[in-house]
């Protein structure tokens, strides 16, 4: 019996509520785990694990499980009900759990609530229903496709047959992706961790497991960052002993990533509660950083700095492969506040450059407003401020993921046989004077 299959009830219906969270009240499901009060809040690690990955599959999946489920409904049933069984359905015919020890989950779910508990008989019948027609069903069904809205604005980017290929990326499970603290320790923990090392250089495992479990997490070896993720940081170049400002710095893994290189560094952010993660990250890996919680609109630094990294707030569509939640909490976008707040935090950070100094600007975000036409609507604007070209080969990249010299394009369709990454846009700037 696989360790999926050990886990218990708490898990199942921990994955349960956390669908009703995402679905109901529109809340990531990063935040809906790290409730104080939450649904998981007193589970076990590994039902946490557990419960986090049954959501996430689900999420993923939604459209062709509902489809499945919807030709064995006589009448739609409610939320919670609908929930328990995607969840069973996704053990049974995405994750092989024998259909017994899944329906069996479901009805203890639906059998723990007074609203629900009448369906137990509907959920043994669809059970069956899932074991003998599921797979059939399932294999029927297309793709799921992006939001209306976001699938738009990626077509008249990149055209159908690429939009086709990111919605075929974003049904696969993504692995979990390491930077090193220390990049010369690369071949000795790829060993312990039996990890593939990307040609980017992180470390990539297909299946992770429990994090906290895995061998230099307790002595901060390393940390969770997608390799297109670790990747802005790096075009900084040698930042050693140098003054440079992570904008937007939350939860950390670029911040870090500056540390390690030896620079002197502040990480700057508006949420004081996201930058918890950053301090319990610092704590772990035993570095440290000038942690400061303002708003960059209105924080003035003392002094100039030698490197800039803004990673800004975005749509973070590139990003549905590892949060197949954010198009339920976000299937609209209005892209205008977004965008101003992009030019406002661009041109303020530019001004904090020393004359010679390099900034990288980043955004998660698969649509090009958000990246490619800013820089190229900064560089209008200001004619002191340059892109600097480099070779994409030295970090490990495509040509072909060169949008401009100085700048890459990353899409989650690159890598498919790798595992993907996430959408990025990142353009290396330098200021003259």
């Amino acid at each position: 019996m696989t360790e999926t299959q050990k886990t218990g009830i708490a898990a199942r219906r921990g994955a349960v509520s956390l669908l009703q969270l995402v679905v109901m009240e529109r809340r990531m499901l990063s935040e809906a785990i790290a409730l104080v009060e939450g649904p998981l809040s007193k589970l076990s690690p590994a039902d946490r694990a557990r419960a986090q990955s049954l959501a996430s599959l689900v999420l993923r999946h939604v459209t062709q499980l509902d489809a499945v489920l919807d030709t064995f409904f006589k009448k739609p049933p409610p939320l919670k009900a609908r929930n328990a069984l995607r969840v069973c359905a996704a053990e049974i015919l995405l994750e092989d759990i024998p259909a017994h020890a899944a329906v069996n989950a479901a009805v203890q779910v639906l059998r723990s609530s007074q609203k629900t508990e009448h369906l137990t008989g509907m959920a043994n019948a669809v059970g069956r229903r899932l074991e003998a027609d599921g797979p059939k069903l399932l294999a029927a069904q297309p793709n799921k496709r992006l939001p209306k809205a976001i699938r738009g604005a990626v077509a008249k980017s990149f055209g159908e047959t690429v939009t086709k290929a990111i919605e075929a990326a974003h049904l696969k499970r993504p692995p979990v992706d390491f930077t090193l603290r220390n990049p010369e320790e690369t071949e000795k923990w790829a060993a312990e961790l039996n990890a593939e090392v990307l040609p980017t250089g992180s470390l990539r495992l297909q299946r992770a497991g429990q994090i906290s479990k895995l061998p230099g997490f307790d002595d901060g070896a390393w940390w969770v960052q997608d390799a297109a993720a670790a990747l802005p940081a790096r075009l900084l170049g040698n930042v050693n002993k140098k003054r440079a400002l992570d904008i937007c710095a939350a939860p950390g893994g670029k911040t870090l990533q500056l540390l390690a290189a030896g620079a002197e560094v502040e990480a700057l952010d508006i949420s004081n509660e996201r930058m918890d993660r950053l301090r319990e990250n610092l704590d772990r890996t035993q570095m440290g950083a000038w942690v400061i919680v303002a708003d960059a609109l209105e924080w003035q630094p003392e002094g100039k700095f030698d490197a800039i990294l803004l990673d800004a707030p975005c749509s973070a569509t590139g990003t549905i492969r590892r949060h197949p939640d954010l198009p339920h909490v976000r299937p609209e976008i209005d892209l205008r506040p977004l965008l101003k707040l992009q030019q406002k935090l661009l041109q303020r950070a530019m001004g904090w450059l020393k004359p010679g100094g390099r900034l990288v600007y980043a955004t998660c975000s698969l649509i090009p407003a958000e990246g490619e036409r800013q820089i190229a609507q900064l560089l209008e604007e200001m004619p002191d401020v340059k892109t600097v070209p480099f070779d994409p080969a030295d970090f490990g990249c495509e040509v072909e993921w060169q949008d401009l010299p100085g700048s890459l394009r990353l899409r989650p369709d690159y890598w498919p046989k790798r595992g993907g990454m996430d959408g990025f846009y990142m353009a290396l700037l330098e200021r003259q004077t």
